[in-house]
This record gives C-alpha cells, sequence and structure tokens, in this order.
C-alpha cells in the first residue's frame, strides 16, 4: 500500500510517500480500507521530530481515519467507520482499535466522517468532562477556526454554550460569527481579557480551552468567572507560565489539562460510547458536521501540511485517499 511517512524522524520537516506492507489486525483491531484521514496539529510536530508515536503505533502518519472495513468482526465487514488512531491514518489502509469506531451515517460524506474523530473526541474530553461545561456556560477557546475551535462552536450551539472564540483577523472572526461563536475577538488588534469582560458583562467565563500556553495562561485565569475552569490542551506559545496562585486559591479556581493521543484504549474506547450515546444522533440527523476548509490527495500531503503552517485555514483539512 502507499503510505505517508516523515522523511527523518529527528526532524528534517519532510514527508515521504513510502511503499508499505498492508497492516495485519489484531484481536480486537479492524482493517479498514481508508477513504479519507484528517490532518492535525500533532502530524505536523511529528513531522518536525517533536512529537515520535507512542510505543507500538506505527511510524505512518495520521490519527483519524474514514473508509470501509475490510476485516474484522463478521458483523462489521462491509461498513464505513471513522475511528480515532494513534497513528497509521495516512495510507490506503490503516488498522483501528474496535473501541475508537464509530459508524458513518448517511448523513456525512467520509470525507466529513474523517475530520470528525481528534477534534470531537478532544473537545469532548476536555471542554465538557475536564471542563464541565455546562448549558448556559460561558466559554472561551482560543484558535477559534481551528478544527478544534470550529468544533467547540458547534457543540456550543447544540449543548447551550455561549462560545467566545479568539482570531487572527477580521476575516476569521466574521466566519466564527457566522458559524455560530457568540462573540469573536481580534487577538492582533484587541486585548482579549478586556473583550471577554465587556462582552460577559464584568462576569468572566467558566471555562477557558487553551491551545496557546505560555504567557496567555495567566491572562486566560484574569477571564475566569469565579469557581472558572481553565484546561490546557496545547502548548503553542510555551510549556511553562507564571500563574497567581493567591487568585487561583481566592477564586477557588481549577487548572487541568489532558492529552490524547498516549491515553489507553480503554480510556478512548470509554469516550467512543459517551460520543455515540450523546453526540452521535446529532451526526446521524445532520445537526453536526465538521467544517471542512480543504482537501488534498494523499501524495499531496505535503501540500496539505503547507497549508495547516500557514494559518489561513478555516476548520479542517483532510487528505482524500481512496475516493
Amino acid at each position: 500500500m502507499t503510505a505517508v511517512i516523515a522523511s527523518h524522524p529527528d526532524g528534517d520537516g519532510e514527508l515521504s510517500v513510502v511503499e508499505r506492507p498492508v497492516p495485519r489486525r489484531g484481536s480486537d483491531q479492524v482493517l479498514v480500507k481508508v477513504a479519507a484521514a484528517g490532518v492535525n496539529r500533532p502530524d505536523i510536530l511529528q513531522r518536525k521530530g517533536m512529537y515520535p508515536p507512542p510505543p507500538g503505533a506505527p511510524d505512518i502518519l495520521g490519527l483519524e481515519i474514514a473508509g470501509e472495513i475490510v476485516d474484522g468482526p463478521e458483523e462489521m465487514l462491509g461498513r464505513n467507520v471513522c475511528a480515532l488512531v494513534a497513528g497509521g491514518g495516512y495510507a490506503e489502509y490503516c488498522v483501528a482499535p474496535v473501541g475508537t469506531c464509530l459508524f458513518v451515517p448517511e448523513a456525512i460524506s467520509l470525507t466529513e466522517a474523517a475530520a470528525m474523530p481528534e477534534t470531537l473526541f478532544t473537545v469532548w474530553v476536555n471542554l465538557f468532562e475536564r471542563g464541565f461545561a455546562a448549558d448556559g456556560d460561558w466559554v472561551l477557546v482560543h484558535g477559534g477556526t481551528s478544527g478544534i475551535g470550529t468544533m467547540a462552536i458547534a457543540l456550543g450551539k447544540l449543548f447551550g454554550l455561549k462560545v467566545i472564540v479568539t482570531c487572527g483577523s477580521d476575516t476569521k472572526c466574521a466566519r466564527a460569527l457566522e458559524l455560530g461563536a457568540a462573540a469573536a475577538i481580534n487577538y492582533r488588534e484587541q486585548d482579549f481579557v478586556e473583550e471577554v469582560h465587556r462582552v460577559t458583562d464584568r462576569a468572566g467565563v467558566n471555562v477557558v480551552m487553551d491551545m496557546v500556553g505560555g504567557d496567555y495562561v495567566p491572562r486566560n485565569l484574569a477571564c475566569l468567572a469565579d469557581e472558572g475552569r481553565h484546561v490546557s490542551i496545547a502548548v503553542q506559545r510555551g510549556g511553562t507560565a507564571e500563574v497567581p496562585i493567591f487568585a487561583i486559591m481566592r477564586r477557588r479556581l481549577t487548572l487541568t489539562g489532558s492529552t490524547l493521543r498516549p491515553r489507553p484504549i480503554e480510556f478512548k474506547t470509554m469516550v467512543a460510547d459517551e460520543i455515540a450515546r450523546t453526540v452521535w444522533p446529532y451526526v446521524e440527523g445532520g445537526r453536526l458536521k465538521p467544517v471542512i476548509d480543504s482537501t488534498f490527495a494523499l501524495a499531496d500531503a505535503a501540500a496539505a501540511h503547507e497549508r495547516m503552517e500557514s494559518g489561513e485555514h478555516v476548520g479542517k483539512i483532510v487528505l482524500e485517499v481512496g475516493q
């Protein structure tokens, strides 16, 4: 099969299209003929040698796929699924844990389905499970037009959240508002802390979901209402921050965060089960779809990475593999 790997895992930043044997599934896995694979920022980091795959994962890039099961339990054969995987998605075939597979309904295409698992699992775990976001809450999400941001806006609309996002241009802010954000702040021209307090009538937000880290963390804490929750999911501006401990104590703030890729299959299966019960009916009913920015052929994965690194994308970038 054709697959895409980082040319040199030590981080020369290049991708190579290679031929690899079709993988063999394990007892709790299915073999999927991949129709499409989502592109995510961890793929960029892996290409640069900054995010090695966890033990047991293939060196082939790609954390989410959609396609047809061609080997697996008899009741699943021939079914279209999307799945969260620990690697191997940028290929014509990929093994996926049975527990992280979600059946693709007619309401969405396989390209759309491939754009969902990574962002959906991430937002569900961090915004709703770790951040305890509930109906009526104000939420601040940085990177409002990223895959994560657009999924947060979409889930916020479904579950009664008022989602404030930050974006890097007025054009992106306008797009976020079109998608359903309650407010969009151009962080290049506005002080997002002051704007959050203006929008919330000085009350602050209940949850911040932060992919920036570094010097954003104390500013995020300043945006929180008392009893607010700060959830870290990435550290694009650095992995350390200076925080006001007494303010955290006085205002009873919670700082938490998580990573998804290294978590055990048992945890990911539990999340998939929760999503199947609580979110997937909206997908089946056509009320939840990912925002697709652009699609590329598998052999053009390098161009897909360039698109993501440009920062110009709105929503998800997808590799179309077998369609």
